[in-house]
C-alpha cells in the first residue's frame, strides 16, 4: 500500500475531487449554447434553452427558431431580438423586455409574461394559447392574425395595438386598456371584456357568448359584429356605433342595458333559443400544444 504522504497518492485523491468540483460548477447547457450565439449577434442557430437565466441580455440576438423549454428568464433583457419562429413553451419570462422584438409565428403557449413588455412587437401569426400576460404592455404591438385563445390578458395595456383577425376564443380583458383598438374580423368569441374599450372597432368581429359586462365601449363601433348569445346586461351601450335591432335581438340584454336611440333591449329569449337548439356553431376548443422535442445532446 502507497502511503499518502507520497505524491502519487496525493494526485490519486486530487483528480477525483477536481472531477467532482467541475461538476458542481459546470454551466448548464442553456449557458453554453447562450455563450456561442452572443459571439456573433448576427448568426443565426438553432438552440433549446432551458433553465435559469434571470436579467439574461439578449437585446438584439438573432435567435430565430429557437426552443425555450420549462425555462426561467424573468426580468431578461430581450428588446429589438430577432425570435421569428422562436418556440417558447412552459417558460417564465415575467418583466422582461421585448419592445421592438420580431416574435412573427412564434409559438408562445402555456407561458407566463406578466408585466413584460411588447411596445412594438411583431406578434402577427403567433400562437399564445394559454399564456398569460397579465399586466403587460402590448402598446402598439401588432397581433394581426395571432391566436391568443384562453389567454390571460387581465391589466393589459393594448394602446395602439392591431388585432385584426386575431383569434381570442375565451380571453380575459378584465381591467384591459384597449381604447382605440382595432378588433375587426377578430374572433372573440367567450371573451370577457370587462375592460376598457371606448373607440374601438369590432367590425365584423364575431362576439359569439362574449361578456361585455363591466365594459366601457363608449363610442365603439360594433358594425356587422356577430353578437349572438352575447352577454349586454347592465352595459351601456348608448353611444356605441354601428348596432342594429337584429344584433341585440340575437345578444341577451335586460332593463340596465342602454342603447343607442331607436333600438329596445328584449331580454334573452332569442340568445337563449340559439343556444338551446344550436343555431350558432361555436368555435371548437383550441389543441393542445404538441410536447417539445428533446434536443439531441440530451438524448441518452
Amino acid at each position: 500500500m502507497v502511503p499518502l504522504s507520497t505524491p502519487r497518492a496525493l494526485l490519486r485523491l486530487a483528480v477525483p475531487a477536481l472531477s467532482i468540483a467541475v461538476l458542481l460548477v459546470a454551466p448548464p447547457a442553456w449557458a453554453v449554447a447562450d455563450a456561442n450565439l452572443t459571439a456573433d449577434p448576427e448568426v443565426s442557430r438553432t438552440v433549446s434553452l432551458g433553465g435559469a437565466c434571470e436579467r439574461c441580455v439578449l437585446s438584439g440576438r438573432k435567435l430565430t427558431d429557437a426552443m425555450f423549454a420549462g425555462a426561467r428568464f424573468v426580468q431578461a433583457q430581450l428588446s429589438g431580438a430577432d425570435l421569428r419562429g422562436a418556440r417558447i413553451l412552459g417558460s417564465n419570462f415575467a418583466g422582461s423586455d421585448f419592445s421592438r422584438a420580431d416574435l412573427r409565428g412564434a409559438a408562445l403557449m402555456g407561458s407566463h409574461f406578466g408585466r413584460a413588455n411588447f411596445t412594438r412587437a411583431q406578434l402577427s401569426n403567433s400562437d399564445a394559447k394559454g399564456s398569460s400576460f397579465e399586466g403587460a404592455n402590448l402598446g402598439e404591438a401588432d397581433l394581426t392574425d395571432a391566436d391568443f385563445s384562453g389567454a390571460n390578458l387581465k391589466g393589459v395595456r393594448l394602446a395602439g395595438a392591431r388585432l385584426t383577425k386575431s383569434t381570442m376564443h375565451g380571453v380575459m380583458f378584465d381591467g384591459a386598456d384597449a381604447a382605440g383598438v382595432d378588433f375587426s374580423g377578430a374572433e372573440l368569441n367567450a371573451a370577457v371584456l370587462a375592460g376598457r374599450f371606448t373607440r374601438a372597432r369590432f367590425v365584423k368581429a364575431d362576439m359569439t357568448a362574449a361578456s361585455l359586462q363591466g365594459g366601457d365601449f363608449a363610442g365603439a363601433d360594433f358594425s356587422k359584429a356577430d353578437l349572438a348569445a352575447a352577454d349586454l346586461r347592465g352595459v351601456d351601450l348608448s353611444s356605441a356605433r354601428g348596432l342594429t335591432q337584429d344584433q341585440i335581438d340575437g345578444a341577451c340584454t335586460d332593463g340596465a342595458t342602454r342603447l343607442p336611440p331607436g333600438l329596445s333591449a328584449r331580454g334573452c329569449r332569442q340568445a337563449v333559443e340559439r343556444v338551446r337548439f344550436g343555431l350558432h356553431r361555436w368555435p371548437a376548443p383550441p389543441k393542445p400544444p404538441a410536447a417539445p422535442a428533446i434536443p439531441v445532446a440530451a438524448r441518452p
